[in-house]
């Protein structure tokens, strides 16, 4: 009885000390200053593009501008005139998408949507099942709204690589994240959106420097955000864009 308690309390102890370090490690970052007004840039043919997720959608951890929202609209304006507003809100997970963006969004009918959601579902402990649902549900109303929309969804990032999550932890936050991103390549292959697997692209990276990290130690840097880029541009490629 005695080794059982004694085993209990080592348990608890980890648990608690694993908390305070995920409470306590690293400075808080800002969130930044999202512009929230519909902008237009570009010349072409039209083109509206919305962007909704969660804090890494706004580029937390570093300045809006180096961030993956204007990164990618910056692409698409190189060929069309893109009227586009970012509607993510940090903190969200995919059911905060689809009960508070999803009704802003729907009203623009966009022609794109990209998704930068999961990292908080991961964190959260939110089921595989209830993540589906919610993306399903903001795919079916996205594509009831105008069926020739094009969707890319992120996924989860890597979230085995974030240096704020201590081990045993941060294994199991990467395990997740395998999970999550393998129900939403399923997904993907049968809803005709597209998939930007930001975990397998940049993962590996992000785990071998971890100045890439912010000083939270869980949002990237500009240089970060930098390698996330390109595989949302390689999607909305694959988009035909």
């Amino acid at each position: 009885m005695n080794i059982i308690r004694i085993g209990l309390l080592i348990i608890v102890a980890v648990m608690v000390a694993e908390v305070a370090w995920i409470l306590f490690s690293g400075s808080p970052v800002p969130v930044p200053n999202t512009p929230r007004a519909v902008q237009t840039i570009g010349t072409g043919k039209q083109l509206t593009y919305i962007v909704m997720g969660d804090s890494t959608a706004v580029s937390q951890g570093s300045a809006y501008s180096d961030g993956y929202a204007v990164g990618t609209a910056t692409y698409l304006a190189q060929k069309h005139a893109v009227t586009w507003a970012n509607l993510a809100v940090s903190g969200a997970q995919a059911k905060d998408v689809l009960t508070q963006q999803l009704p802003q969004a729907l009203p623009y009918r966009p022609d794109v949507v990209l998704i930068g959601v999961c990292a908080n579902d991961v964190t959260h402990m939110t089921g595989i099942k209830d993540i589906r649902d919610a993306l399903m549900g903001i795919i079916r109303e996205l594509q009831s709204a105008n069926a020739d929309v094009r969707i890319i969804l992120t996924g989860a990032p890597d979230m085995g690589s974030l240096p704020r999550i201590p081990q045993p932890l941060r294994l199991i936050a990467g395990r997740r994240s395998e999970s999550i991103n393998a129900m939403v390549l399923d997904l993907v292959d049968n809803q005709r959106v597209f998939f930007a697997p930001v975990a397998t692209k940049t993962g590996p990276v992000f785990r071998a420097h971890p100045e890439l990290f912010a000083a939270d130690r869980f949002h990237p840097t500009a240089a970060g955000y930098s390698l996330w880029t390109p595989v949302l541009i390689e999607a909305l490629q694959r988009a035909g864009l």
